[in-house]
């Protein structure tokens, strides 16, 4: 397996359950919800994504050859941080090259391991922390996991559809854009008629870290 990787670092988690945690980030080049052209925003199905998920050209991003020098490097990034080893897998969409034997190569360098992921894809097994964050009109598989985050609104897409799904935590985070603070009163507003839900919020935009 060659891993794509647009970039490696250490951060604070700035959203969800795990908000922060310190961390490292690796996030895998491509999705198969936006091929992460400006140019096909308007027709892709994810087209409110704020990541930039294309290349191999971020800090630490390259092509890695085999799971053992890819999590060489993740851990050469947290190697300098105490506590508990703790890797993020996102993208664009992670799961498109997340397999067993790059988990089991962190695992036997101690890392506990996280994915954000669309739920179009069914996940290896052993992934320690799985968040869900649903898209309209994707192909929605994954119904299982630790956390489910949807971004919200969009538009026809209403909450209620995933209360009875089998996650621990169910958290709404306010679609970023020009109408932030509009969709932030009204994540505040479905969380309090409907206690299953938690606001998450992007905290490292807000601190102006990655």
């Amino acid at each position: 397996m060659i891993y794509s990787v647009k970039e490696i670092y250490f951060t604070i988690q700035g959203e969800g359950f795990q908000t922060g945690k310190h961390a490292v980030f690796c996030r895998f080049s491509g999705c198969n919800l936006w091929t992460g052209q400006e140019k096909d925003r308007a027709n892709a199905t994810c087209n409110f994504c704020d990541t930039d998920f294309v290349g191999t050209d971020g800090l630490n991003g390259s092509k890695y050859t085999s799971a053992d020098k890819l999590s060489e490097k993740i851990e050469e990034v947290w190697d300098r941080f105490e506590g508990e080893k703790f890797v993020v897998f996102t993208g664009g969409e992670p799961l498109l090259q997340l397999d067993s034997e790059l988990i089991d190569a962190l695992h036997h360098r101690g890392f506990k391991i996280a994915v954000e992921t669309n739920g179009t894809l069914l996940p290896p097994e052993n992934i320690d922390w799985i968040c869900v964050s649903p898209k309209k009109g994707a192909d929605f598989k994954l119904k299982y996991g630790n956390e489910l985050k949807l971004v919200y609104p969009q538009e026809a897409f209403n909450p209620d559809q995933f209360k009875d799904l089998e996650f621990d935590h169910f958290f709404l985070q306010p679609m970023d854009g020009k109408d932030l603070q509009r969709n932030i009163l009204q994540s505040v507003s479905y969380c309090i008629e409907n206690p299953l839900w938690r606001l998450s919020l992007q905290t490292h935009k807000i601190m102006g870290i990655d």
